[in-house]
C-alpha cells in the first residue's frame, strides 16, 4: 500500500539547517494501522504531510499503490489527497457554518456525489460514531468529543484507502482519549482501511498493529513492551 524510500526534508530557521527527516524508509501494508510515536517536534507532522502530498521532500521517495506520490506535481498531489486520503486532525477543524450532517458531506460533494446519495452516505456514517441525534447541531455546541467523531466520520464518508490521523487525542480529555483510537480502529477495520496515528502518547498507540518511533530523523521499529497485545 504505502512505500517510503530515502525521504528527507530540511527546514531553514535563520541561518540553521534544521534536519526532521534522515533518509527514512518505511512499509505500510494494506489495511495495517501503524503507529508513529515521537517527542513533540520528532518531525511526526511533517511526515504526514509528506505522505498525503502536502509537502514535498527534499529527497526519497514516497509510492502509494504502486502510484509514486512524490514526483505528483501540485494538481495532481490534490486530486490526490481529495480521492484517496482522509485526515483527523488535534484541531478537528470544523466548518462553524455548516451543522454536523453538512460538515461530513462537504468531502462527498466535493468529490461530485451529491444530493440523496450524499446525504445518506454522511448520515449512515454518523450513525456509526454514534452521532445520529446531533445531525441538525451546530457543531460549536458539541463537546470536544463530539467534535472529534463527526471529524472521523468526515474523513472516512468518502472512503479513502488511507487515514492520516495527527495526534487525533491531543485536544481531548483522557477518558474521551481512550474512547477515540478503538473507534478508529474499528472503523477503518471494517473498510480495510490503512490507518497512520501520529501521537507522542505511548499508551494510545498501543491499540496499532505496528509502533514505528521517530527520533532524530529516523523511523524505527519501537521497542516490544509498546507491541500491540
Amino acid at each position: 500500500m504505502l512505500r517510503i524510500r530515502d525521504l528527507s526534508r530540511s527546514f531553514r530557521e535563520g541561518q540553521r539547517v534544521r534536519r526532521v527527516l534522515r533518509h527514512v524508509d518505511a512499509d505500510i501494508a494494506a489495511g495495517e494501522t501503524v503507529a508513529i510515536i515521537g517527542r513533540s517536534g520528532s518531525g511526526k507532522s511533517t511526515l504526514l504531510n509528506l505522505v498525503s502530498g502536502i509537502d514535498r521532500a527534499d529527497g526519497g521517495t514516497i509510492e502509494f499503490a504502486g502510484r509514486t506520490v512524490s514526483t505528483l506535481a501540485e494538481p495532481e498531489r490534490t486530486l490526490f489527497r481529495r480521492r484517496h486520503v482522509g485526515f483527523v486532525y488535534q484541531l478537528f477543524n470544523l466548518l462553524p457554518t455548516l451543522n454536523v450532517e453538512e460538515n461530513v458531506r462537504l468531502v462527498l460533494e466535493v468529490n461530485g456525489i451529491t444530493g440523496t446519495a450524499a446525504r445518506r452516505r454522511s448520515e449512515a456514517l454518523l450513525d456509526e460514531v454514534g452521532l445520529t441525534e446531533r445531525l441538525c447541531s451546530a457543531v460549536d455546541v458539541l463537546s470536544g468529543g463530539e467534535q472529534q467523531r463527526v471529524a472521523i466520520a468526515r474523513a472516512l464518508v468518502h472512503e479513502p484507502a488511507l487515514l492520516l490521523a495527527d495526534e487525533p487525542t491531543g485536544n481531548l480529555d483522557a477518558e474521551t482519549a481512550r474512547d477515540i483510537v478503538p473507534l478508529l480502529r474499528s472503523l477503518v477495520r471494517r473498510r480495510a482501511t490503512t490507518l497512520l496515528i501520529a501521537t507522542h502518547d505511548r499508551s494510545l498507540a498501543r491499540d496499532a498493529d505496528r509502533i514505528l518511533e521517530l527520533a532524530d530523523g529516523r523511523l524505527l521499529p519501537s521497542d516490544g513492551s509498546d507491541a500491540h497485545p
